[in-house]
């Protein structure tokens, strides 16, 4: 298959396609040069993509604003030239079929395929459906999405098919990968672990929470590693400087390889974006999520409201976030094996383990 991609700005959008691709390569049913991504010069896809080796071209687009109206007559225009660059590297690249995974880029690109009578899909990973996406289901063959909530906010329902998120499938694989904590941290492998962590960059609430609260966790029969971020790591460690929070807390400012640490943890502190919620309940991981509070139309507090309606997380509003209600639930997790183990199996039910196959399996079905 001859396949374009699109899809930018978050990686919630990014990493659906980047498991997508590496699931079709395995199967061999895509090859390098069969594969071209389209995004923005802007977004986090122009670092990850042509990192990964994959072929990237990019189209200049921008959002609707709703504090500066005046700007939106400039989206306008660069959404029509957008679509005409977008008709261009079709024609060019002559795929059997588009695939977008949200973001304003997706928009211009998947709707000039529609027009031109190519096979088009998207995927939703979101509980709330972005604005692409929801103006894209009009013009699509078929919408894959994750969370049943997504599903009710598409009118089109006959184009619906669940198949969860593809990073699903991918995190299993990179999962295999055995890290020993005693060997690579001095940690006890017997011991219940907590991770903390808001991201590669990091979380600034998550990590003023752990400040505040490493005394008190210092003194608990469990261990904890707590991931900065790289952006926030330095200013950690010189707060820090003076301060002996003992042996069991080990404190760093990146992990490289997230999924192969995460099946050692009892419980997983962190924010609730589709790609962490996509590992999450991967794994099975008993979870404890502080969404982030700026993001659009708050998808990441929907999110993680289903997995606490499921069983699988606790949820804490970061405005509502303190050393009590902060070290309580992790006390829960962590001193309650029967507890753990009941989020766990949670968890793992909303957790596709297939993700990928049964989006390519779509794929399959509208190319030919």
């Amino acid at each position: 298959m001859r396949i374009i991609f699109t899809g930018g700005g978050t990686g919630g959008h990014i990493y659906p396609i980047m498991a997508l691709i590496e699931r079709l390569k395995e199967r061999e049913l895509a090859t390098d040069d069969e594969i071209l991504f389209v995004g923005t010069k802007k977004g986090l896809e122009a670092k990850i993509v042509p990192a990964a080796g994959v072929n990237f071209q990019t189209i200049e687009i921008q959002g609707f604003s709703q504090k500066h109206l005046l700007n939106n007559f400039t989206t306008i225009n660069l959404f029509v030239k957008a679509t005409k660059k977008a008709r261009a590297i079709i024609t060019d690249f002559k795929p059997d079929l588009v695939v977008g995974t949200g973001g304003y880029v997706s928009g211009a690109l998947v709707y000039a395929a529609a027009k031109m009578k190519i096979p088009t899909m998207i995927h939703e990973s979101n509980s709330v459906v972005g604005v692409a996406n929801k103006f894209l289901g009009h013009y699509v063959d078929k919408i894959c999405y994750t969370f049943d909530d997504a599903a009710k906010q598409f009118s089109e329902k006959k184009k619906l098919v669940k198949t969860g998120n593809p990073r699903s499938q991918q995190v299993l694989g990179l999962a295999a990968s055995k890290i020993d904590l005693q060997t690579k941290w001095g940690l006890n492998p017997k011991i219940p672990t907590v991770l903390v962590f808001g991201g590669s960059r990091g979380a600034l609430a998550i990590n003023r929470i752990m400040l505040q609260s490493l005394l008190k966790l210092k003194s608990k029969p469990y261990q904890l590693i707590w991931v900065t971020g790289t952006y926030y790591y330095d200013e950690v460690q010189e707060k820090l400087t003076d301060v002996d929070y003992g042996k069991s807390i080990k404190i760093l400012p990146y992990v490289k390889n997230m999924p192969a640490l995460l099946p050692k943890m009892t419980c997983v502190v962190s924010r609730s974006g589709a790609t962490s919620i996509a590992e999450i309940t991967a794994l099975g991981v008993p979870a404890i999520l502080i969404p982030s509070p700026n993001v659009t139309h708050n998808h990441q507090m929907k999110n993680a409201l289903d997995l606490e309606k499921a069983g699988a997380a606790i949820v804490i509003a970061e405005n509502d976030l303190n050393p009590n209600n902060f070290i309580s639930s992790i006390d829960h997790i962590l001193l309650d094996s029967k507890y753990a183990d009941e989020m766990s199996a949670a968890s793992k039910k909303l957790g596709v383990p297939d993700a990928s196959d049964q989006v390519i399996k779509v794929m399959q079905e509208i190319a030919k």
